[in-house]
């Protein structure tokens, strides 16, 4: 059960952690719009739009900066109580500083499980979300980044091949989309069609301003028209850039596409692994991380809060850089992406030992 020194810290601990969200997200949003105000009045972007765009801003910002926001406000508050003397009075009251940890090692709990249940069921979704609007309003923001990534060049089978280019995941369509199908290496036939958008009720696709054309030995049949609708053997994640598909699948889509992806030999498997480590690696990082921030602000400084604080956002963002760094270097690289995606928590959690064992002494 909880004593009243668990019960004080680990309301510090969630509410400090909560206030660090609530300052830092409306700053993320303020910075965001003066950025993005002018191109959204350009585009005139609906204000229903915009108010699901900062919604989904919000849950992805958030999950994005959570190792950050969940360092900071230990620090901080942990630094509260040392520069009061209340650890002081803990540790001298006869409490081990494994005891004291106790409460910490709650909150990190607690934590884990909202950033995992984040991570699993709405960052997903807030994803293609983000991703959306910024390519379809955003013109010479999003869509330019994007641009380099969206097209989709993908073999579905043994002899069948598609390519599609801007795709728009709110609006389940592509533009400029091609199928071709080969028999050995003869050309069988290839189809055309300017766009080509899925239907979620009948399960089926529209292609509009079509053309078919099925090579003969004798002479080619063309077909062509403006409106068909029918069905393809490929699903709707074939028709999906690198940049939306890998964060916008739930769990369990995602296990299936992988498995799928590997089935074919993709070459961007590791984008998707990366994704996929990067869901059990960030909670597991709250542990880490809690425990660092313990070790460095539990002392009383001659500085004061201020370098606690000061050690403690140099050690966030180089926990941020190497996650970043590493993550890349999976997705670029021949290098194992579980290794790179959990090398931050390796290197860090090596640290947090050995910090806790010097805030022991």
């Amino acid at each position: 059960m909880l004593k009243i020194i668990d019960k004080y810290i680990l309301k510090r601990y969630l509410v400090t952690f909560i206030v660090m969200l609530l300052m830092f997200i409306p700053i993320g949003i303020v910075i965001d719009v003066s950025e993005k105000v002018n191109k959204m009045i350009e585009n005139e972007v609906p204000f229903a739009s915009i108010a699901r765009y900062y919604l989904d801003f919000t849950i992805y910002f958030a999950n994005l900066l959570f190792p950050i926001f969940l360092f900071l406000s230990v620090i901080w508050f942990t630094s509260k109580l040392a520069n009061n003397t209340e650890i002081i009075a803990i540790l001298s009251s006869g409490i081990s500083f494994n005891r004291f940890l106790r409460p910490y090692i709650i909150g990190a709990t607690i934590v884990s499980v909202f950033a995992l249940i984040l991570t699993i069921f709405l960052v997903p979704k807030a994803s293609a979300g983000f991703k959306s609007f910024r390519y379809t309003y955003l013109t010479n923001g999003g869509r330019d980044d994007m641009r380099d990534n969206s097209d989709v060049f993908r073999q579905i089978s043994k002899d069948e091949y598609i390519f599609v280019s801007n795709f728009n995941q709110a609006s389940k369509m592509a533009f400029n989309f091609s199928m071709e199908k080969f028999e050995g290496d003869k050309l069988k036939y290839k189809l055309l069609a300017s766009r080509i958008k899925w239907n979620e009720k009948n399960k089926n696709y529209t292609l509009f301003n079509y053309s078919k054309r099925k090579v003969g030995e004798f002479g080619d049949i063309i077909e062509s028209g403006e409106v068909k609708d029918t069905v393809f053997k490929f699903d709707l994640e074939d028709l999906t850039p690198v940049v939306y598909i890998a964060e916008t699948l739930p769990l369990n889509e995602l296990n299936k596409f992988i498995d799928k992806e590997r089935a074919r030999g993709s070459s961007n498997i590791n984008v998707y692994l990366v994704v996929l480590y990067k869901k059990y690696s960030i909670p597991v990082s709250a542990f880490i991380l809690t425990i660092i921030a313990v070790a460095v602000s539990s002392m009383k400084r001659r500085g004061g809060m201020g370098t606690n604080l000061a050690i403690g956002i140099i050690l966030a963002f180089a926990f941020v850089f190497l996650d970043k760094v590493f993550g890349v270097l999976a997705e670029k690289s021949a290098a194992p992406p579980l290794l790179a995606v959990w090398t931050p928590n390796i290197v860090f959690g090596i640290l947090a030992i050995y910090l806790l064992r010097n805030a022991k002494r």
